[in-house]
């Protein structure tokens, strides 16, 4: 069942969704070699509270964390820890929820650490603009396969696997709800997009293969060839006059 949402509820989730962009881009700034991903959730965490918000992500489903820190061939919902030092020419995915006043809004981007190859920049480039193409979909008649097709037609043709197991999703006062939204698919298929539905469209693209797999501590998904993954993530809304990137400062 999908869950449409009012202009007041758009509202507070576009007022969730500041802080957890604001979290994220501080947590840009921050960012250097040598830091552990313990470091950038200890201060994830803090902010957010201050900003009168509360980490969805602690507890769901028995997560430990505020963020999930994927590093490398890590695509998503890598663990922070004390032990995972970050080295200059490393790429982090930061994925980040906050709750505020009972709904969620989820926002990731891949970062640099330090100096990084010309290969991983245009990984990230390359994500980052794929989530914009999903983006330029979101309208009112279309469907969801036409931001999944959008993904796909500009990644694939570049040579990235585009993740098939984990996709977008709708957003609300759960993480997760209907619909899912593939980065992959046939336009003019699927739920059709209307006023009051909110989604988290996140391209997640591999330099090899779109195959995965989960590590024993059964959170970590890596490549399945190792090869290096970028993650982005936006939650926006379809309001009457037109959608709203919520996850922005």
């Amino acid at each position: 069942m999908i869950f449409l949402k009012s202009k007041d509820e758009i509202e507070i989730m576009r007022q969730g969704g500041a802080i957890v962009a604001e979290v994220l881009l501080k947590l840009e700034e921050a960012l250097s070699p040598g830091m552990t991903t313990e470091d950038l959730d200890k201060m994830a965490f803090e902010w957010i509270k201050k900003a009168g918000g509360t980490p969805t992500f602690i507890g769901y489903q028995g997560y430990p964390k505020t963020l999930c820190t994927s590093v490398n061939e890590e695509v998503v919902h890598g663990i922070p820890n004390t032990a995972k030092v970050l080295n200059e020419g490393d790429i982090v995915g930061i994925d980040c929820g906050v709750t505020f006043k009972g709904f969620v809004a989820d926002h990731a981007k891949t970062l640099a650490v330090g100096a990084i190859s010309e290969q991983n920049q245009t990984l990230i480039d390359d994500t980052r603009t794929a989530l914009q193409k999903g983006i330029e979909q979101f309208e009112v008649g279309k469907r969801i396969g036409d931001i999944g097709h959008a993904v796909q037609s500009f990644a694939e043709p570049k040579g990235y696997g585009i993740v098939r197991d984990f996709v977008g999703h709708g957003v609300g006062r759960k993480m997760h709800e209907e619909p899912q939204v593939p980065n992959f698919g046939t336009p003019g298929t699927g739920t059709r997009i209307k006023v009051g539905m909110v989604l988290a469209i996140e391209p997640m693209l591999n330099l090899g293969t779109h195959e995965v797999k989960v590590l024993k501590d059964g959170w970590t998904v890596i490549t399945k060839d190792r090869k290096n993954a970028a993650h982005f993530e936006h939650s926006l809304a379809m309001t009457e006059s037109g959608p709203i990137l919520l996850t922005t400062v």
